[in-house]
């Protein structure tokens, strides 16, 4: 069977591998949060939060690391299946391998949180560490060639976006009347089944992807209309930390996604702070991103609508976290107006 092309991640092909993943995937719930730093930026009284930091694992990425590996052939399976990542994406594998009974050999950065290997272990994986970049991909490549396992990408491909986008499909079919809905960005995996379910059913919702400054590769492929691969990446959201875009994601993004904006770590740490204080939230800096561009760059176009912001993951270790809160704290005026 021919793998979708772009257009065909229509709402047809988005519920039939919704229907699919729906034995074993959460529905998030939405949930709505008030804070006086939102009324000040934004004018609403609100805003709603799509907390995927509840789907097993602890991140949105199990949604498309299952829907690619339900798509493996039977006679595949039983080699199992391989990942690269610095750790969310190789939990969600090393999930999605033991849902279907399949092996999971991982390779995982040597920069990966160490909770984040853990966790990988725990849910059966063998867990190869190998430097950060191509020595990762490589392995995994290896792996591919010599045991013959199938490599689920950790954010490029067709089935990671209409796993994806099922979470669009429910923060739409929740909140029908959202009138923006902002996402973190990385390599565009989420973004981009998030964007293209809902700008099926509602296309008049505006979609917003937010990247650390110091890894912008899906803002600067916008500049360029191609996608971009950066010549180094630095920011304290990992977790949004791929070099590169990619063809297939980039494709949808730029079909769906209305705009891309960056915003620096300090404003990140900020809005891990407000999260916080105003959700009781405890979240890694990828999932706050997405409100540090809410509270930043975007505010004049998000003034007055209704607003949905996915929270998309929450694997972080309590020393981490305390230090990145601490950070959010020194700069805690950082939107204008304190936290």
């Amino acid at each position: 069977m021919p793998e979708p092309t772009i257009d065909l991640i229509n709402l047809d092909a988005i519920k039939a591998c919704s229907r699919k993943l729906q034995p074993f995937i959460k529905r998030t719930p939405v949930v709505s949060i008030t804070a006086p730093i939102i009324e000040q930026l934004l004018g609403v009284e609100s805003i709603n939060l799509k907390l995927e930091l509840l789907q097993h694992t602890g991140t949105f990425k199990a949604r498309g690391a299952l829907a690619v590996a339900q798509a493996i052939p039977e006679q595949q399976r039983t080699a199992g299946i391989t990942a690269a990542s610095a750790g969310n994406h190789a939990i969600a594998a090393a999930w999605a391998a033991r849902v279907l009974g399949m092996s999971a050999k991982v390779v995982m950065q040597s920069n990966a949180n160490p909770l984040r290997v853990a966790m990988a272990k725990t849910l059966g994986a063998e867990v190869i560490i190998k430097a950060p970049g191509a020595e990762t991909f490589s392995e995994a490549e290896r792996l591919v060639k010599d045991e013959g396992r199938t490599f689920i990408h950790p954010f490029d491909g067709p089935y990671t976006s209409l796993g994806t986008a099922g979470v669009g499909v429910e923060f739409i079919e929740d909140l029908p009347d959202l009138e923006a809905v902002v996402v973190s960005v990385g390599g565009g995996g989420l973004i981009s089944g998030v964007a293209a379910a809902i700008k099926a059913i509602n296309p008049k919702c505006k979609i917003y992807g937010v990247e650390p400054c110091g890894a912008d590769s899906m803002s600067k492929s916008f500049v360029r209309q191609a996608p971009v691969t950066l010549n180094k990446v630095v920011t304290i959201a990992d977790s949004l930390a791929p070099p590169m875009s990619l063809p297939f994601s980039y494709a949808l993004c730029q079909r769906y996604v209305d705009q891309m904006v960056t915003v620096t770590d300090d404003a990140i740490c900020a809005a891990m702070l407000l999260l916080q204080q105003s959700a009781k939230l405890a979240l890694e800096p990828a999932a706050a991103t997405a409100l540090a561009g809410a509270l930043g760059p975007l505010r004049s176009e998000l003034a007055g609508k209704q607003i949905g912001i996915v929270i998309c993951g929450a694997n972080i270790d309590q020393q981490s976290y305390s230090s990145l809160l601490a950070r959010g704290q020194q700069n805690h005026d950082i939107f204008g107006v304190n936290i």
